[in-house]
């Protein structure tokens, strides 16, 4: 395996990762609030607590789960390729 394959596959599960977890904040924002969230958080006529909670909320959920869906992509890439992609070093 390649880097272009560890691009395409580290890649593909941040994308799909954020699909899912936007679907999930999304859902959980019309259980918890009875409404749709904002479909744009910057537009003046949104309050600012609807606008910072939908921001605050989707990014922590998108943001984890890209974050655990690139390391769940990298371990497999590891045990495939039996080496590290390419770039993805440790830090000290």
């Amino acid at each position: 395996m390649g880097a272009v394959a560890w691009k395409v596959l580290g890649t593909g599960a941040a994308v799909g990762a954020g699909i899912v977890a936007k679907k999930l904040v999304t859902a959980a924002w019309k259980t918890a609030t009875g409404k749709e969230p904002p479909a744009n958080p910057e537009d003046p006529e949104v309050s600012w607590p609807e606008a910072v909670g939908w921001a605050v909320a989707s990014g922590v959920v998108v943001g984890v789960a890209r974050l655990l869906a690139t390391r769940k992509a990298a371990r497999y890439y590891t045990e495939s390729a039996g080496h590290r992609p390419k770039g993805l070093n440790e830090v000290s």
